[in-house]
């Protein structure tokens, strides 16, 4: 379990929305700003002027705001594995189950934004990851970006900018408060950190399914 900490130098750092008091947070120097930092699987969303980060390989992460009230949030996420080899969002019973997958990790944010005051109208979308970092699985950034364009089409929700494949990890970092986001390719690694959690991951969700629907407001 994660815990929110702050540090005698630090402000008194604001209370999370309910339901995200187990996502880690810290004073952030670099910043000069609270942080709220996700791993696969995870999203967070806030009404405080923090920010969120999070270090994409495989994956994806969608920044959602209302520009105007300044409500927003980060995920970050991946389909499980196509075994078919297409990497197309549209080609097996096994990809439906996938964009299933990928539609649950999406609606929860967006739910979540909308519960808190967002309101569709006033949405802005970046996107990020995707890259080609899994060597054993080629197919895997490629359809996670091919899933996250037809899901903002499908939703009518246009995308402002967006940074995705390539061969690189990312990291990101997005102010909600005034839709910033900062991307930097880390084109050199000094560990496998990243590949062994995605694949610790990938395993995860391709052997536990997601199960029950989510409908959004």
């Amino acid at each position: 379990m994660h815990e929110n900490y702050s540090t005698t130098s630090s402000p008194r750092m604001p209370r999370s929305l309910p339901g995200f008091e187990d996502v880690k947070r810290y004073w952030d120097k670099t910043n000069d700003i609270f942080s709220a930092k996700i791993l696969p699987g995870e999203f967070y969303v806030t009404a405080n002027d923090e920010l969120i980060t999070t270090v994409l390989g495989s994956c994806v992460s969608v920044c959602i705001r209302d520009r105007i009230f300044g409500i927003g949030g980060m995920n970050h996420f991946m389909l499980p594995h196509d075994n078919s080899g297409t990497g197309s969002w549209v080609a097996s019973d096994n990809v439906s189950v996938s964009t299933r997958y990928g539609t649950y990790a999406m609606e929860h944010m967006i739910n979540e934004i909308l519960k808190n005051g967002g309101n569709r109208k006033n949405f802005e979308v970046k996107v990020f990851g995707g890259g080609r970092i899994l060597a054993n699985m080629t197919d895997v950034g490629i359809k996670n970006i091919n899933f996250i364009h037809h899901f903002l089409q499908t939703e009518c929700l246009d995308i402002l900018s967006e940074d995705v494949g390539d061969i690189y990890p990312r990291k990101v970092v997005f102010f909600p408060k005034t839709g910033k986001a900062r991307v930097k390719k880390l084109k050199s690694l000094h560990n496998d950190t990243i590949i062994k959690r995605e694949e610790a991951y990938i395993h995860d969700i391709d052997t536990q399914p997601i199960t029950g629907e989510v409908e959004l407001f």
